[in-house]
């Protein structure tokens, strides 16, 4: 498995109220923004914000005290690599909270906790491009 990180995904509760901090208060320009979601591209790996419940849902955590509402992601070449990489997650005692299934959006993912609880996704996205040097461009 490469060392990198591809994404980082804040819950929010508002998603237009963050939009609006993001943009206006740091200058950013969202790559691409959907229904619910707004990915920004920063050097080598993404930044998105996705609602804090629907985050919940889909990484299968409860919004408590013990979830934050932030996830972070690693994105592969191909779905068997994902798995590859899930499975090897759970050997080393990651804890699954969803197995790697085809998704909504298109992709394949699934989501697992690290022995602190915090939750990693691994993902294939199709419109995603994972450079040679690991750089994620969503």
């Amino acid at each position: 498995m490469e060392q990198r990180l591809s994404l980082i995904t804040l819950g929010v509760d508002d998603l237009a109220r963050a939009r609006r901090f993001y943009e206006a208060g740091l200058g950013w320009t969202p790559r691409q923004a959907l229904e619910g979601v707004c990915f920004y591209q920063l050097p080598g790996f993404g930044l998105a914000l996705f609602g804090r419940e629907d985050l919940g849902e889909d990484a299968r955590r409860p919004v408590d005290g013990r979830f934050s509402g932030i996830t972070l992601a690693i994105n592969e070449r191909s779905k068997a690599d994902v798995d590859a990489t899930f499975a090897q997650a759970l050997a080393a005692g990651a804890v699954a909270t969803k197995a790697p299934e085809d998704v909504f959006w298109g992709g394949y993912s699934g989501y697992f906790t690290d022995p602190d609880g915090h939750s990693w996704e691994v993902a294939w996205n199709p419109q995603c491009i994972i450079g040679e040097d690991g750089s994620t461009t969503f």
